[in-house]
């Protein structure tokens, strides 16, 4: 029985979701006053129009919630998981709010992927095919002549990633004078790309006031951050699958097939690119084999097991604290007492032995309100103990399939090209005026010896996101031994 002199805790999971939502709603509150959902009926007659363009018998969950604040002109936050119908719920209101007449940009959305910029816009043509709205789409990796020329015919909505329209609006191939909208789609996904120096540029180029919307699958800290740089007083609205859970762990498991376990961890730290994570293995031998792995890939690793010395765990651990060390490779014993705030992945490359030590595991990432994901790689033989697992603790535990090598490979070429494309951002005009007498040079290794410049992209890609030089400089210096040709100050007399 509780009295005043007790507190009563409960560390139960769904008392652990309760706590997260409360937490989400003190970052951002819910719409003042709330409005109930709509209707497709109730949509205005522009919006209704390019409703009925795409076929669908009714509004989703997420653009009925929606919608109605996005009409009343509220800056909003919305949690939406991908493909929960999101994308409507941002475009359709564009018809109804912005100028059919005038051709000028009127309303921005960025992406963090061509791939993502490609879909949204193909939803918007198929919704504007009677309504006389331009549309333009715009990223990296491609030619600018199609990108400019669709600007030049007057879009008033324009789709694509940050670097690219970066680039544009560097160049004053157009402005965001006229820009009423901006919407901010995937915002956690955007970050993960390192998108964020350019998302902080843009800043500086989009005008008050506006309208302005994010839509995010997760919530952490960096992202509040960012829904706070481009947003005024803005609202939330929580649309997971569980209608309110704001959770910051999401656990999965991928069930590895001929590949092995090895290539499919190094194809979902290639494709997810965690800021850190640990990687856990069930025995030292495992842990060694796994690190040495990965260090020959070419990422930022190291180990921890129980046969190493004490200062040796310490040093690895103060790295990926510091951020010169991307991936930690650990047993069961020699993680105890890890405490790594900013910690985004844990991954297991092995199913637990004893049921209390996924609980371990896991729980070393989304602290403190930070978001992370907790993956294990199974096999058929395996995955049962997993489940059980899962039930035991009441997880809501998703499988997660294996991104494909093409898929894997697009990221990884996405991901250069935004680091690319930032470093010239970077450059001063005295350093472009040097780098333009290798361009004839450039423009025919393209041609006769590709291989060279992959060599060159690949180097700066593993300097510039895996951190693998940095790491290396990062380790601590060796001490230097006295030097026996120099005395103290009293001339060396002692």
């Amino acid at each position: 029985m509780a009295s005043r002199y007790t507190r009563t805790l409960d560390f139960t999971p769904r008392a652990q979701r309760t706590e997260k939502e409360r937490a989400a709603r003190r970052a951002f509150p819910p719409p003042d006053p709330p409005l109930p959902p709509l209707a497709a009926s109730g949509l205005p007659a522009a919006s209704s129009a390019a409703f009925d363009a795409t076929g669908w018998p009714s509004l989703m969950r997420v653009q009925a919630v929606a919608i109605p604040y996005v009409l009343r002109g509220d800056d909003l936050i919305v949690q939406s998981r991908t493909g929960s119908g999101k994308t409507g719920a941002f475009l359709l209101p564009l018809f109804a709010t912005l100028d059919v007449v005038m051709p000028r940009v009127q309303a921005l959305i960025l992406t963090p992927t061509r791939e993502l910029a490609r879909q949204i816009f193909g939803e918007f043509e198929r919704m504007a095919a009677q309504s006389g709205f331009k549309g333009a789409l715009v990223y990296g990796g491609v030619g600018y002549g199609a990108q400019i020329k669709s600007l030049k015919e007057g879009a008033q909505i324009l789709v694509g990633t940050p670097g690219r329209i970066l680039d544009l609006l560097g160049r004053r191939t157009f402005t965001l004078d006229a820009m009423k909208v901006l919407i901010l789609d995937e915002a956690d996904e955007m970050l993960s790309m390192g998108f964020l120096p350019d998302m902080q540029r843009l800043a500086e180029y989009v005008p008050t006031p506006r309208h302005s919307y994010m839509f995010s699958a997760t919530m952490p800290p960096k992202v509040r951050a960012l829904g706070r740089l481009f947003l005024q007083n803005p609202s939330f609205l929580g649309l997971s699958a569980d209608n309110i859970s704001v959770d910051t762990l999401k656990h999965s498991y991928c069930r590895t097939g001929t590949e092995g376990k090895t290539a499919a961890l190094i194809r979902l730290l290639e494709y997810d690119n965690p800021r850190s994570a640990l990687v856990f293995a069930n025995t030292r031998s495992e842990v060694t084999f796994v690190a040495k792995l990965l260090a020959r890939r070419g990422f930022s690793v190291a180990r921890i097991a129980g046969d190493m010395p004490q200062n040796r765990r310490e040093d690895a651990m103060r790295r990926l604290r510091q951020g010169t060390l991307r991936i930690l490779v650990a047993t069961d014993v020699a993680a105890r007492g890890i405490d790594i705030s900013e910690l985004s992945h844990v991954m297991q490359y092995d199913v637990p032995q004893h049921t209390e030590m996924y609980i371990h595991r896991t729980g070393r990432t989304a602290r403190a309100g930070q978001a992370g994901v907790a993956i294990t790689l199974t096999t058929f033989e395996d995955e049962v103990a997993l489940k059980a697992i899962a039930r035991y603790y009441a997880l809501d535990m998703e499988n997660r399939p294996l991104p494909t090598e093409e898929e894997t490979t697009e990221r990884v070429q996405s991901r250069a090209t935004v680091t690319l494309a930032s470093t010239l951002r970077s450059k001063s005009p005295q350093e472009r005026e040097r780098m333009a007498r290798f361009v004839p040079l450039v423009t025919s290794l393209a041609e006769e010896e590709p291989e060279l410049l992959a060599m060159l992209v690949d180097d700066l890609y593993q300097r510039k996101v895996y951190g693998t030089r940095q790491n290396r400089r990062s380790r601590p210096k060796r001490r230097k031994r006295p030097d026996r040709h120099k005395g103290d100050k009293s001339g060396g007399k002692q």
